[in-house]
């Protein structure tokens, strides 16, 4: 109720700043490098990458300063990692649950999803969200046989500097909305994990759009689901 009347009372606002925000803020491309590979020595570990601009790498040049390359190198330290990444720049969790449905099966250990900013840009309804998430869910246990589904969770997007106030309150509403939806259902699935994302909201860690990641929030991203990761392994190998 509060988020529908918030949007109706600010909508010609909402509607200006965004067409700026469009018009301003540099369309960045997405990382350049390998979308998959082998790396590291130890015990094997299968890990896909799925989802959208940053998981894609968008912010900085190549695919070993990404996600993808520091979430790599730190698991390559002690196991053996062979990797894949399914990820476009402006894939909402609808494209996403579209583009595990047109993959070829493949069995993956660990499965790390990023998505909602463009959800929350697209006003995906709160109940489609739920369900894609289940969606995605039960098809990666399904068609990729993963054991361990760890979800990042969205942005603090009214933390983003880049973003006018109130679009930047009101898109952070939607965030924080969404992740609320997300780690609920999370916490009910033992083979799903939440991951809070917890890298400073400074320009040193974004990229020069303001808006994504850069190299080292990147590096700490990675690090972190890394760590993440590494515990569910010992936990299984016993």
């Amino acid at each position: 109720m509060i988020d529908n009347l918030s949007t109706a009372l600010l909508a010609p606002i909402l509607i200006m700043q965004g067409r700026y925000v469009r018009r301003v803020i540099p369309r960045l491309p997405e990382a350049k490098g390998a979308r998959s590979g082998v790396y590291g020595a130890g015990p094997k570990i299968r890990l896909l990458i799925v989802g959208d601009s940053a998981a894609a790498g968008v912010g900085v040049n190549r695919q070993d300063q990404a996600l993808s390359g520091a979430l790599v190198s730190s698991l390559g330290s002690t196991h053996e990692v062979t990797w894949k990444m399914l990820a476009k720049s402006g894939y909402a969790s609808g494209k996403v649950l579209d583009r595990l449905k047109s993959s070829a099966e493949e069995p993956f250990d660990f499965v790390l999803v990023s998505l909602g900013v463009n959800d929350v840009t697209a006003r995906t309804r709160y109940d489609e969200w739920a369900n894609n998430i289940l969606k995605i869910i039960a098809l990666l246990k399904s068609k990729f046989c993963a054991l361990r589904i760890l979800f990042s969770s969205v942005p603090p997007m009214h933390r983003f500097v880049a973003l006018p106030q109130p679009l930047r309150w009101w898109l952070g509403a939607r965030a924080k909305k969404l992740n609320a939806i997300m780690g609920s259902i999370v916490k009910k699935d033992d083979a799903c994990l939440f991951v809070s994302v917890t890298f400073p909201v400074q320009q040193a860690y974004l990229a020069k759009d303001g808006f994504h990641p850069g190299e080292m929030a990147y590096a700490l991203w990675g690090a972190q689901v890394a760590k993440m990761i590494q515990a569910e392994m010992n936990a299984i190998e016993g």
